[in-house]
């Protein structure tokens, strides 16, 4: 607080005697009379390091009031609190005057203290001696009152006060935020420019900060005017705050001219553009400032590689991810264990296990979110019993649990077709909410208990929510109940009018039954309602760049080779006596169902992996959508007679292939 360090000439002797005389002198021991009405305790026996302070005062003749505030400032700096506050009553109790630097650190001594009682009495000493409207005083009552009696004290002292400055405006306005009152923040702010009071960077960042968390546009652009009367748009914390803020308004564009037009900018300038960059997907552009920062000179922290490491969370991203962790280690930058928990998290995310579970087990430290990581980890790549390996550790290890380690754990009994684990252990989560409710769902439809499944919708009530839905539909699709699944689309229909993936279900549900009039109905319903369906995708990284497939894409210039050593491996697996399942009436891409399997972007994908990989290289291939029956099948049958592992990241799982088999659940 500023009162804290404020410097001031020394006082003028004690209170109410003249100068070279003293009440105390004589008879240290005599108890003076109570002062200004309050009660004082007996003297309290001091401690050793309290005496050894305190003895300087006791030997010189005449001590003055500087001398007392610089030993309570003491006290305060190292946290001594107590000592802050027996410091002045001793102060009292020999006859100094307090002055306008006693008070306001009298008053936070209190606050810490959580002494209301004593900072009421306090307040009372300051307006008896004139200091009600000193500035620091103000300060540090309304920070007080706040924390110790409520918001509406604080706000009485502060309207109460006729020379309202901002720094009193910000402490109020942060105490409102901390109670989530972002709204009475930012109308009186509107309320104090009409009234003319001029502002500081640190005031107008709070502002900024409380349209940001109210998500208005309109009240932040309107702070923003203000900014610029104030001539202190070029203000480093302003800009910081503005572009923060204009990105939790999702104005992305306002916010890079915020940052193009700063003349200096710092590390959070820099971290707050990456992060708004990694939360709207545009993962290259992120990494690219991410260099750029980094070439301007400027030390990464702990934050900025923490808000760039999750655009290295994929397969493409993976070796920039690898850059980024080898920078961290040859600058011999600190990291703690936000970011190695953000490391372990990306190297999983992006295919690396092994990397992430030799990171995790050379941590010294691990928190339940380092446990959590690792438990969701194993469990995408389907080694869901690993992951429940990891738990009971975990557990063994008295790590505390928390709703999203629970959630990891049913996703893993889950992926694991571990029923009774499942239902043990969402029977132990206090207030299970929907995320662990929907992984019930998802644990017995994939475990083929649709009954169970429907019985437990029914008792926890929710039938309509769509993604609980969605996870039972997942079931039916991995074991084929269309009956049910048709049901389930046709709930969602009506549930998300204007979601297309649910006509296409529809529509190839329909023409997998026979049935081409009711296909092409739901079919044309899609751009009937000014929807568009999202097309499959596939990619593939190739010496630093990403290649993209469509379904029956012929635009690449290899797709002469990448067709015919598709034609080449499914004549091999027929010759195998392998077969296909081509069953599309439960998937969500209405394009795929009209090609044959070697036109789906996944198996154009792998094949350009083939011809243009090293022999024997992992092919890593990331898809937009769940991977068919029939492209499982195949990729399954790749594996085997060709030694080699196929890594295949679909919407929501990593299919790993090898020897015949893939690691999943649901398909394998």
């Amino acid at each position: 607080m500023e009162s804290l360090s404020s410097t001031h000439s020394p006082g003028r002797g004690r209170c109410g005697l003249p100068a070279g005389k003293s009440s105390a002198a004589g008879s240290p021991r005599r108890r003076p009379p109570l002062r200004d009405g309050i009660n004082f305790p007996r003297p309290v026996r001091r401690t050793s390091g309290f005496t050894a302070i305190h003895q300087p005062l006791d030997e010189i003749t005449l001590p003055d009031t500087y001398s007392w505030n610089k030993l309570i400032y003491h006290h305060l700096v190292r946290g001594e609190v107590r000592d802050a506050v027996l410091t002045y009553r001793r102060m009292l109790t020999l006859g100094f005057c307090p002055d306008k630097h006693t008070f306001p650190r009298t008053i936070s001594a209190c606050r810490l203290l959580g002494d209301l009682l004593l900072g009421r009495q306090v307040h009372c000493l300051a307006v008896k001696h004139g200091f009600q409207l000193d500035h620091y005083v103000i300060t540090a009552l309304i920070e007080m009152y706040g924390r110790l009696d409520g918001l509406d004290a604080a706000r009485s002292v502060f309207d109460k006060n006729p020379l309202k400055n901002s720094v009193s405006w910000t402490i109020l306005a942060r105490l409102l935020l901390e109670q989530k009152e972002a709204r009475l923040v930012v109308d009186m702010f509107c309320e104090m420019v009409n009234s003319g009071m001029e502002f500081d960077p640190i005031a107008l960042a709070t502002a900024i900060g409380a349209c940001g968390r109210l998500n208005s546009l309109y009240e932040g652009r309107n702070v923003y005017e203000a900014v610029r009367r104030c001539g202190l748009e070029s203000d480093v914390l302003v800009s910081n705050a503005l572009i923060r803020m204009f990105l939790d308004c999702g104005s992305s564009d306002d916010a890079w001219k915020i940052f193009e037009r700063m003349p200096t900018k710092d590390v959070i300038s820099w971290t707050t553009v990456i992060r708004g960059c990694v939360k709207e997907g545009r993962f290259s552009e992120g990494l690219k400032l991410f260099r750029m920062m980094v070439g301007e000179g400027l030390t990464v922290d702990s934050v900025s590689v923490s808000s760039i490491l999750p655009a290295c969370a994929r397969m493409t991203g993976c070796k920039n991810g690898k850059e980024i962790h080898g920078h961290l280690l040859r600058g011999g930058i600190d990291v703690n264990i936000k970011v190695q928990n953000a490391i372990v998290d990306m190297y999983m995310k992006s295919g690396c296990v092994e990397y992430a579970a030799r990171l995790f087990t050379e941590m010294e430290k691990k928190d339940a979110i380092s446990w959590t990581i690792m438990i969701l980890g194993y469990s995408l790549h389907g080694r869901g019993k690993l992951a429940m390996d990891m738990f009971h550790e975990m557990v063994s290890l008295d790590v505390e649990t928390d709703d999203q380690t629970y959630a990891a754990v049913l996703y893993a009994c889950a992926t694991a077709g571990m029923v009774d684990e499942g239902k043990l252990y969402f029977q132990r989560i206090q207030k299970p909410g929907l995320v662990h409710q929907i992984q019930m769902v998802s644990l017995f439809s994939l475990a083929g208990l649709f009954d169970e499944a429907i019985a437990f919708i029914e008792e926890w009530r929710i039938q309509r929510q769509p993604e609980v839905l969605k996870a039972m539909l997942e079931g039916c699709r991995v074991h084929r109940h269309r009956r049910l699944g048709k049901h389930l689309a046709e709930q969602l229909c009506d549930m998300e009018l204007l979601n297309p993936d649910n006509y296409t279900l529809l529509s190839n549900w329909h023409a997998q039954a026979g049935n081409r009039d009711a296909a092409e109905k739901f079919k044309e319903m899609i751009p009937d309602m000014g929807l568009k369906p999202q097309r499959a995708y596939s990619w593939i990284e190739h010496r630093n760049k990403v290649h993209v497939f469509g379904t029956g894409d012929t635009s690449h210039p290899l797709s002469g080779r990448i067709y015919r050593e598709l034609e080449d491996l499914t004549r091999k697996i027929r010759d195998e006596g392998y077969s296909c399942d081509v069953d599309f009436s439960l998937h969500d891409v209405d394009e795929e169902r009209e090609h044959e399997i070697i036109g789906h972007s996944e198996m154009l994908a792998v094949s350009f992996g083939l011809i243009s990989g090293k022999a024997g290289e992992t092919i890593r291939v990331t898809k937009n959508h769940h991977i068919c029956h029939s492209c499982h099948d195949a990729l399954r049958a790749f594996s085997k007679i060709l030694q080699r592992e196929i890594l295949v990241k679909d919407l929501n799982f990593f299919h790993h292939f090898r020897d015949g088999h893939c690691s999943c659940f649901n398909l394998g």
